[in-house]
């Protein structure tokens, strides 16, 4: 059997994937790229418009990412971090759309305010100093705060009608924020890569083998679902951008640096509204404060959601426990995962978060009039006949070894091999929104004697003009990057 050549194997087909594979396209047209994707499609598992939120995560409205502190201040280094590397993504897509590379902006994103809203007067007190904090710095700068009636009723009538007036209240918000339909932008740069040479898309082709070569080459075996044939790949780069199937093929290439991870799966499911009559009352992404024990993920909000080009509110997510790793992955997947070098990890997780196994419990006895009384508390009038449950996606969190036992993670952490000939991607939430920051990070670490050449830095410095400047230190740099891209992708 011949063996295909290449100096990139893309496992998953996802925007992750997609991001890197767009980005080495760009800084090495010569480069011979090979994408896998297990389902018959791309962009079909997280990357999926109904799998995730769509919030293009700026730190704008989520309050998990500024936590109030023992003293009472509220930390805000976190929301900066992620701002700043959604800024990052905002450049790329900006330069692919200048460039013809990817379609109208609004086919995969659009301008949807972003703002946070509480009750009661002790998240009242964290919402008004949060909004302090925030606002001083040039990234959050545009951040209005309001507990006027009269503006809540303009911001998000659908959330203020009929609330009990007695009830303090409070609302923040940023009109350049985004809803992102990162299902079409992924479609939409794998259909460019299509077109370009030296790239070859594999459809229905999970990865069964992995493993690297004395040379130190790796060897990937990929068999097509459909016709049974068995292709070998033989590669100088390996990403795993599989989602929650990353951990299972992290582990499986026997890297050192995999050792001590494992994988905690949360499900998700949303309720959904497309009745043209309240869908039009509202256009904003309102999120709320998570309910004790609860993951990140499950931080409720309701969303204005576009979605290949149709309109719809969304309220979620609710979580629950699951055994898979993908949504149409298999029930024995966390099984699976568990080694004799991660397995204490795993138990002192489980063992010190009894909260989250409670909450994720709870949701997954939930009623479809609970989950509708818990939409109330954003939309007071909602009725149960107008909402229907829909799945959202997989996310398996991370569980790091720590001295001691384990750690649950809740973010997205990139794992390298020290040669730099494979990385992987974990973790879940801001994920999509930082693909490019991310796949930068990748870049360096794994190609780095070519980002150090004059020719690598040019041309990302094309891609991303603040690529190597800090966004959290330069509001000059920040003010410039920020106009042309609200203007490119029309968020102004």
């Amino acid at each position: 059997m011949a063996v295909r050549q290449a100096d990139v194997v893309l496992v998953g087909g996802g925007v992750m994937s997609a991001t890197l594979g767009m980005m080495l396209r760009q800084l090495d047209p010569s480069l011979d790229i090979v994408m896998v994707e297990r389902l018959d499609h791309v962009a079909h598992e997280s990357t999926d418009g109904w799998n995730n939120a769509g919030t293009g995560h700026a730190g704008y409205c989520e309050l998990n990412y500024t936590p109030e502190t023992d003293d009472g201040d509220v930390a805000i280094e976190r929301a900066l971090q992620i701002n700043a590397q959604f800024e990052v993504s905002l450049q790329l897509w900006s330069y692919l759309v200048e460039q013809g590379i990817l379609p109208e902006p609004s086919s995969f994103i659009n301008r949807t305010p972003h703002q946070s809203f509480v009750w009661g007067e002790k998240d009242v007190a964290f919402l008004k100093r949060r909004h302090e904090r925030l606002s001083a710095h040039h990234l959050f700068r545009d951040m209005e705060y309001t507990e006027s009636p009269t503006d809540l009723e303009e911001w998000m009538p659908l959330v203020v009608n009929n609330r009990d007036p007695m009830q303090p209240v409070a609302a923040t918000r940023i009109r350049h924020g985004s809803d992102v339909d990162f299902g079409s932008l992924t479609r939409s740069m794998v259909s460019w890569l299509e077109t370009q040479p030296n790239f070859e898309l594999m459809l229905s082709s999970p990865v069964h083998y992995i493993d690297q070569r004395d040379n130190g080459r790796w060897k990937v075996r990929v068999r097509n679902q459909k016709t049974g044939e068995l292709t070998k790949l033989e590669t100088g780069f390996v990403f795993l951008g599989a989602g929650g199937g990353a951990l299972p093929l992290l582990q499986k290439s026997g890297i050192a640096e995999a050792r001590g991870y494992g994988g905690f799966p949360v499900s998700g499911q949303w309720l959904v509204c497309g009745k043209p009559d309240i869908v039009e009352q509202h256009n904003s992404k309102v999120y709320g404060k998570a309910p004790i024990g609860a993951p990140p993920m499950s931080v409720p909000h309701l969303d204005t959601r576009i979605i290949n080009g149709e309109p719809a509110l969304l309220f979620g997510p609710f979580a629950g426990f699951t055994t898979r790793f993908l949504k149409q992955g298999s029930i024995f997947d966390l099984f699976g995962s568990v080694r004799s070098n991660n397995l204490k990890p795993m138990l002192s997780v489980s063992k010190s978060n009894m909260d989250l196994t409670r909450y994720l419990i709870g949701e997954v006895f939930q009623s479809h009039s609970d989950r509708v009384a818990a939409l109330r508390n954003f939309f007071p009038d909602a009725r149960e006949e107008d909402w229907q449950l829909r799945m959202a996606g997989q996310r398996v969190q991370i569980i790091k070894q720590v001295p001691g036992g384990g750690k649950l993670e809740f973010g997205t952490e990139i794992v390298a091999a020290s040669d730099g000939t494979l990385a992987a991607l974990l973790g879940a939430s801001p994920g999509a929104s930082t693909a490019a920051n991310a796949m930068i990070n990748v870049i360096e670490r794994c190609f780095p004697e070519k980002i150090r050449t004059p020719e690598w830095q040019a041309r990302m410095k094309e891609l991303v003009p603040s690529y190597g400047q800090s966004l959290v230190d330069d509001e000059a740099l920040l003010t410039k990057v920020r106009e042309r891209t609200l203007s490119t992708l029309q968020l102004a």
